[in-house]
């Protein structure tokens, strides 16, 4: 597994950590920007970790913006990609067991940098359930393709 790892410039010093603590834990890493606190388009960067991620089966990515919110919603909009904006290791942990998400997304302002270790490690570790999560996340990919969803019994 190769982790794609992506921030703003209200991220560059969460990336940094980030970084380093992934690849301790035995991962292999790919920065794919920004290296700036020049401003800069978060779009851009979130479409360059959504790619990397859908390159190869099992790939994950992780980003990071001031809030999270606009790398959540950038990332989301590529087709098979699953972000999910986390703020703690149970948040973390239930991303991963309920809904498959292959991307991480970290606010540089909400999330607790002593935490990152094990937020991390739990996002990384974390196997999906399946299960009724399986159907779920097979609806969401009968979205990406435009089909109309029946509505719950």
């Amino acid at each position: 597994m190769k982790v794609y790892i992506g921030a703003d410039h209200r991220g560059i010093d969460f990336k940094s950590t980030i970084k380093t603590i992934v690849g301790e834990l035995g991962y292999a890493v790919e920065d794919v920007g920004t290296n700036s606190t020049a401003s800069c388009d978060y779009p851009v960067i979130a479409q360059k970790v959504a790619r990397g991620v859908l390159s190869a089966e099992g790939n994950r990515g992780i980003l990071v913006c001031m809030s999270g919110i606009g790398q959540s919603i950038a990332a989301n909009k590529v087709d098979g990609i699953r972000a999910a904006l986390c703020y703690n290791t149970e948040a973390a942990r239930l991303s991963r067991e309920h809904n498959n998400a292959n991307v991480l997304v970290l606010s540089s302002k909400f999330v607790d940098p002593d935490e990152l270790p094990e937020l991390i490690r739990i996002w990384l570790t974390t196997p999906f359930e399946g299960g009724r999560h399986e159907r779920r996340i097979n609806l969401i990919r009968d979205m990406e393709q435009g089909k109309v969803l029946n509505s719950n019994p």
